[in-house]
């Protein structure tokens, strides 16, 4: 549990760099003259990059020691949190979003990676959805932070201090964390080819299919829902940064834990039961992230996030650890940085999209087409699941 625990910080402060800026939008807008399509471009080219990262990263962590990885990340991508406090225009600002693509790229692979690895499939899931509830933490406490220095000491003074405690933390880390060996041999003349049976598997295929549809709805509600009541409810920056992360992930967290304990507890004699949970998270939280955005009282769009927030847990606690059940230990940096390379693409169609899309159908029409591909991915994902383990059983 030290590992996880040396890593739940890591990823906090991961999200909380990344997560902040969503929360000072008209900040930018009044200091670099941000549009609504450049601010759009803030999420999506941090996404692009990092998504694109993602299975080099993958990679890297499986043929590399992953606590140097990780330790190298955070040191990194906090130089380039820096980078976008000091950043004059909006090319410089995208630039240094950019650069904490790749930095941020390098962590993830390799912290799961670990985790998994030190974990056997009995707790597998608890170990993994502790170590991701740190995500939502660091949303809670990046979208307050954020709105709080803009609005008191300024947003630049936000980026340095934010960048000095991620490189005081790797210190720790360098010190902190267990040695890993990487676990991958690979062929000198293929390195990639011990990646063939990854994807040859269709349970794992669908996963990446579902993860994206869920990604889909998720980015929207981390990039926009603080500029949206804002400009629906006339919150202010810190009180729309806080209420937009608050209430959705402390709702998550408890999702998170139910849906670990319930697929550790029912793994050993139900198979395919964390692809039954994951989807169960994708189906359920599809209607409440549409009703949040159609909500026509603050109390009602608290009220649906909170319960997209708890049923949307169930789908990311599980995500990483079925894809575990159906992979080789050799490939579990790749196979994470793959589904999160996934997930980075819908993250960048869809925080880009909302943007365009906010001035004609409004994101509550957006939503509609986006919770009814969630919920096909969601029934898919089950369908295969089960067709998959019923021919392991019957062989």
């Amino acid at each position: 549990m030290l590992l996880v625990a040396l890593l739940w910080v890591a990823l906090m402060l991961n999200y909380i760099d990344r997560q902040m800026v969503f929360s000072i939008f008209p900040a930018l807008k009044a200091d670099l003259q941000f549009t609504d399509v450049t601010l759009g471009l803030i999420g999506s080219i941090f996404a692009w990059v990092y998504s694109l990262g993602m299975p080099i990263a993958g990679r890297l962590a499986d043929r590399f020691r992953r606590d140097r990885m990780i330790v190298l990340s955070l040191a990194l991508w906090s130089l380039a949190t820096a980078g976008c406090g000091l950043a004059g225009s909006v090319t410089a600002f995208l630039i240094w979003r950019a650069v904490m693509g790749i930095t941020e790229s390098l962590y993830y692979p390799a912290a799961v990676g670990a985790i998994a690895a030190a974990n056997p499939a009995s707790t597998r899931s608890r170990a993994l959805g502790i170590h991701q509830s740190a995500q939502l933490f660091g949303i809670i406490a990046g979208g307050w932070y954020g709105g709080w220095m803009a609005d008191h000491w300024g947003w630049r003074v936000g980026f340095g201090i934010a960048a000095a405690v991620g490189v005081a933390y790797s210190l720790v880390l360098s010190r902190a964390l267990p040695a890993s060996q990487a676990v991958a041999q690979l062929d000198p003349a293929n390195p990639w080819l011990v990646a063939a049976a990854l994807f040859r598997g269709r349970c794992y295929r669908t996963l990446c299919a579902a993860f994206f549809a869920f990604c889909s709805m998720l980015w929207v509600f981390y990039a926009w829902l603080p500029n949206h009541l804002v400009e629906r409810f006339g919150l202010s920056m810190t009180d729309s940064g806080l209420r937009a992360t608050l209430f959705v992930q402390l709702s998550c967290a408890a999702g998170v834990v139910t849906g670990g304990f319930l697929a550790d507890k029912l793994s050993p004699r139900f198979a395919p039961s964390r692809y039954y949970t994951a989807a169960a998270g994708i189906l359920l939280s599809a209607p409440f992230g549409y009703l949040t955005f159609a909500a026509d009282t603050l109390t009602m769009a608290t009220v649906f996030s909170s319960a997209y927030g708890l049923t949307s847990g169930l789908m990311v606690a599980n995500t990483f650890a079925a894809a575990y059940d159906v992979i080789g230990q050799k490939n579990f940096g790749l196979a994470s940085g793959v589904l999160n390379m996934i997930g980075g693409f819908a993250a960048t169609i869809m925080i880009f999209v909302a943007g365009v899309a906010k001035s004609t159908i409004g994101f509550s029409g957006l939503l509609q087409y986006v919770a009814a591909g969630c919920v096909m991915a969601a029934l898919l994902l089950s369908f295969v699941a089960s067709r998959h383990y019923a021919r392991e059983q019957a062989a």
